[in-house]
């Protein structure tokens, strides 16, 4: 302590200066005081600041360790049961926790729609035939499940239909297939357009479904081995109700592939292809009071498929790039809002193509990204692309391909590999 401090000190306890009433006494005492206080004010602040900013920079390395470890493990993951095959994947996931997809059966030769609750398979079965498959997001939370499944009834004109792309050999062709949907239990066939074929893929929760089916129309421009034009069409809310959903000028058939709330409605419309895309996908297709929209593309003329549609109406897909060969396409995953009109999501770093499955009410985007290391699974959020592998917990050893659909709690559900086993198990991704 200074000499000037031990003085200024020495007249902060003078009694006499405090005592006096009158005179300059009682403000040269305040004086004093505050000017002791002030000293004592900044030796205690020297002493402590220095504990104080250690203290902090030390919750700040916590709470900085904290953030980083569940930024890194935001995910836990469990398989789901199988039916015995060595393959299953969910598909979709509604608000409920539904998951549905397929899964092998054993030997894997063919495979089930199924739909994982609480843990449990539930092998939704088929129309009679040996496959049946939930393909796409199905989305509502009525209970509704639809897909697509082979009736027992030999295809008449040799068609391959789209159901054999989603379904394993030996029979993934041969039988005619139709949309299905099962509820409460029971699984049922859905009309066509008076055609063979048919394909459900979205529900909502006014039990209106979507897909397409085959019509009457021999049409000489469909690509072999198709015969039949297709159209879009929605079901219901009427147990045998249908209703065809209108072209895209001077295109021949088309597909729908996801439905909201509102009655939004998406999918694909172009020339009488093979049935699974390509270029019956010339145009990105938005249907809405009975009205189509071509919602564009990222450069290329095929493959522009709408995925899925949120309640806002957003909407998410993939495209081929400019050039892109059909037969051997690059892909981008692609996001569409009526604001700002379509835009390409790119791809995980070091990869080539993807592809965007699913989106929840939140606008965060699952799919797959694919390049020379395989498929990936991703999740966009905040105009961001991440792997999902780098945001699962440790104890989950196998490699997350395919997120296939995403709910509004966060809950994604698709596919993994587990390369000690070879199988490829469908997954419940949980946020923490």
């Amino acid at each position: 302590m200074t000499t000037q401090q031990q003085k200024t000190l020495d007249i902060h306890t003078c009694p006499s200066a405090m005592s006096s009433t009158r005179g300059p006494a009682p403000l040269l005492a305040r004086h004093v005081i505050d000017v002791g206080h002030k000293i004592w004010t900044q030796i205690i602040a020297r002493r402590i600041r220095p504990m104080l900013f250690t203290i902090l920079i030390a919750t700040c390395c916590v709470a900085a360790l904290l953030a980083q470890e569940q930024a890194i493990h935001q995910y836990q993951v469990v398989n789901l049961p199988s039916l015995g095959g060595a393959r299953s994947i969910g598909n979709s996931i509604n608000n409920r926790g539904w998951a549905a997809g397929y899964s092998n059966l054993a030997g894997n030769q063919s495979r089930h729609a199924v739909l994982w609750r609480h843990g449990l398979a539930q092998d939704i079965g088929t129309l009679g035939g040996p496959n049946s498959n939930v393909a796409w997001p199905v989305k509502n939370n009525r209970g509704i499940i639809v897909g697509i499944a082979q009736t027992a009834t030999p295809e008449p004109l040799g068609e391959n239909w789209s159901c054999s792309a989603f379904f394993p050999g030996p029979n993934n062709t041969g039988y005619t297939c139709l949309g299905f949907v099962w509820e409460n239990g029971a699984i049922r066939a859905l009309p066509t357009l008076g055609g063979n074929n048919g394909f459900a893929t979205g529900a909502n929760n006014r039990g209106q479904i979507v897909g397409w089916a085959e019509n009457t129309v021999r049409d000489p421009t469909c690509v072999a081995p198709q015969v039949l034009q297709f159209r879009a069409v929605i079901w219901g809310p009427g147990r045998q109700q249908i209703e065809e959903l209108p072209l895209i000028p001077g295109d021949t058939s088309s597909a729908a592939t996801a439905i909201n709330n509102k009655g939004q409605v998406v999918g694909i419309s172009g020339t009488c292809d093979q049935a699974i895309g390509r270029h019956t996908a010339r145009h990105a297709a938005l249907w809405e009071n009975g009205a189509v929209t071509d919602i564009g593309n990222i450069g290329g003329n095929t493959w522009n498929t709408c995925m899925a549609i949120n309640q806002r109406g957003d909407v998410v897909g993939f495209a081929s790039l400019p050039g892109s060969d059909p037969d051997n396409p690059i892909l981008h995953a692609f996001l569409w809002t009526k604001h700002d009109g379509i835009r390409d999501l790119g791809a995980l770093p070091g990869d080539v193509s993807s592809q965007a499955l699913g989106i929840n009410e939140r606008g965060q985007v699952v799919g797959l990204s694919s390049g020379a290391g395989g498929l990936r699974a991703f999740i966009w959020e905040n105009g961001v692309m991440k792997d999902l592998n780098t945001l699962k917990a440790p104890d989950y050893t196998a490699r997350l391909e395919i997120a296939g659909d995403i709910n509004d709690a966060g809950e994604i559900t698709g596919r993994a590999f587990d390369p000690s086993t070879g199988q490829r198990p469908a997954f419940l991704a949980i946020p923490r």
